[in-house]
Formats: structure tokens, C-alpha cells, sequence
């Protein structure tokens, strides 16, 4: 999982993706973690903009079409739940974006915090906002620094 172990959300993830997959979480590593974390430390260090470390959704689908359509977003820039909703066909579906959005178990590499509320403020992150605004910052240097909500 691409997500902090100290959020709140943590642990009902976990429990989310171990029902949905049938399998048990084992601590070690594999070359797809391996390559998760050079690109991760890339993307940290500013030398990376787009990950393609394979991925495996464990959700509904909606939920899947929802994080898809977060691949899409390019590197610094952002977009809003309702347009999501828009480009997902689902218009009146703003609430279930953002929930789809918040369950996002593998942020960073499916890039959730790109999303703003309608409008331009920073909402709902799962890792919190201050570190919404750091990936933010670190996509689009010197745009989001002002922001305080």
C-alpha cells in the first residue's frame, strides 16, 4: 500500500483490501515493491512525473473508474471532484467521487491529492492536508504555498 501507517484511515483500508483481495498482508518486499519505492524516492527527489509500477485495484466499480480516471491527471495539475464526476459520466455523483477519491489506497502513485475542491480549496486527503499541499507544492513549486485551508 502507498499510504501512511500513522493516518487514520489505515487500518480500515487494510481491512477493505484484505476482504476484497482474500489474502492476509505479509511485511517483505518483492521487485514491484522494489521498483514502487525507486520510483516513489524519484518522484520525491523531482526527477520523476509519472510512475509505472503495475497496479492492482481492489475496489467496486465505480470506484475503480474513479481512480482510472485519476491516473489521467497529468503532473502538476489539478482538477475538481466535480469534474471527476463529469468525466466519468456520473454528473450528480460529486459525494461518491469523493468518497471513491478518499478510499484511494494507493495514493501518490494514483495521484488523489491533484484533486481540489470546486472552488480551487484544499479538501479531503486522507494523509491530511498538510500533505496534500506538499505534493502540490512539489508538482507545481511556489502555486500552492498560499493556500491555508
Amino acid at each position: 500500500m502507498c499510504d501512511s501507517a500513522t493516518e487514520r484511515h489505515h487500518e480500515r483500508v487494510r481491512r477493505r483490501l484484505s476482504r476484497l483481495l482474500d489474502a492476509k498482508f505479509i511485511d517483505g518486499t518483492s521487485s514491484v515493491i522494489g521498483t514502487a519505492e525507486t520510483q516513489l524516492d524519484e518522484y520525491f527527489a523531482g526527477e520523476r512525473r509519472e510512475f509505472d509500477v503495475p497496479l492492482m485495484f481492489a475496489g467496486t466499480e465505480f470506484q475503480n473508474a474513479v481512480w482510472n480516471e485519476l491516473l489521467l491527471i497529468p503532473h502538476g495539475r489539478t482538477t475538481t471532484y466535480g469534474e471527476l464526476a463529469r468525466r466519468i459520466g456520473h454528473p450528480a455523483a460529486v459525494r461518491a467521487i469523493a468518497n471513491a477519491v478518499g478510499s484511494n489506497a494507493l495514493s501518490v502513485l494514483v495521484p488523489c491529492h491533484r484533486v481540489l475542491g470546486a472552488d480551487g480549496a484544499l479538501t479531503g486527503y486522507a494523509g491530511g492536508l498538510p500533505a496534500k499541499r506538499h505534493l502540490l507544492a512539489l508538482e507545481s513549486p511556489g502555486l500552492f504555498t498560499d493556500i491555508h485551508n
